[in-house]
């Protein structure tokens, strides 16, 4: 017997994981604020465990709710992807781009009007994964990847599309006690889980290994990492690419200059059996013209 709590808690859970907020994951899943506390006080009772603290106007994820994310996270993504092969067959004539999360959020999304107003006849299925996409198990016709710079592989077209330049980001309010970079001793560091290299690989670009760049909060995702610090968590490493919209609103700032840039940019991928395609070469060239645009 299989011991599955409701499938709208957990996708609320999700939702908010990454979002750090009840009213965002609301909006996200197309119902109220309400119902996701609803939802995730239901499946914190299935569970018999706090996954949340409720702050005014924000969450945060408890240590246990950390765990359980770790562990739900690659069965939902699964779950999901088996869901999208089968939707698939009657999707047959859309494009599938597969990318991170906080990609498509912060990156793709935003333009997607212009892909539209384009391409109207181009049928898009967009799909997000917290891991690099799967061409062995997915059948995808496009994905962005971080991957090394000139990386190539055979049977597969490889196409840079942005560099990744990381710098330190935090909201308006920790950026007035941050006027150099060596006071970044005295606040809290957001760090995500996949880019474990980022802070101390700045921090020594900075000259400032004196500073324990272990230290602070630890999250799941990019996009978890930049709501915490839109919040006013602490300082985290923004991906330039990702993060100049929520600068240029307000929510962001960019206390320093220094930018360290990765050796792993974004990369738009395809099967060379799919590269030659009209849809796909036009989507990709859409994409690698919106890279040169500025915000």
């Amino acid at each position: 017997m299989l011991h599955i709590p409701s499938t709208s808690g957990l996708r609320a859970f999700e939702a908010a994981c990454r979002y750090l907020s009840f009213n965002q994951a609301a909006e996200e899943l197309g119902v109220t604020p309400g119902a996701v506390s609803r939802q995730i006080q239901s499946l914190e009772h299935y569970l018999g465990k706090t996954l949340f603290h409720r702050h005014h106007k924000k969450v945060e994820l408890t240590a246990v709710g950390r765990q359980y994310l770790s562990e739900v996270t690659v069965p939902l993504e699964k779950l999901s992807a088996a869901s999208v092969r089968l939707r698939s067959e009657t999707l047959r004539n859309a494009l599938s781009i597969c990318t991170y999360p906080t990609f498509a959020i912060n990156w793709l999304i935003p333009r997607w009007a212009n892909l539209y107003e384009k391409y109207p006849e181009i049928d898009i299925q967009l799909i997000t994964s917290l891991n690099p996409a799967d061409y062995e198990r997915d059948d995808f016709d496009l994905s962005i990847q971080v991957l090394a710079e000139g990386t190539t592989v055979k049977g597969m077209q490889i196409d840079k599309l942005l560099d990744v330049d990381t710098y330190p980001v935090c909201s308006p309010k920790i950026a007035e006690q941050i006027k150099h970079p060596a006071d970044l001793q005295n606040v809290v560091l957001l760090h995500e889980n996949p880019r474990p290299t980022d802070w101390p690989r700045w921090l020594h670009m900075a000259g400032l290994d004196s500073i324990d760049s272990s230290k602070g909060l630890q999250f799941e995702s990019a996009n978890m990492v930049q709501h915490a610090a839109i919040n006013g968590l602490g300082v985290a490493i923004g991906i330039d690419a990702l993060v100049q919209e929520d600068i240029k609103a307000g929510r962001l700032v960019k206390p320093f200059d220094i930018v360290r840039r990765s050796g792993f940019p974004f990369h738009i991928v395809s099967t060379t059996r799919k590269a030659s395609r009209p849809k796909l070469v036009a989507i990709r060239e859409w994409m690698l013209e919106a890279a040169k645009q500025p915000v």
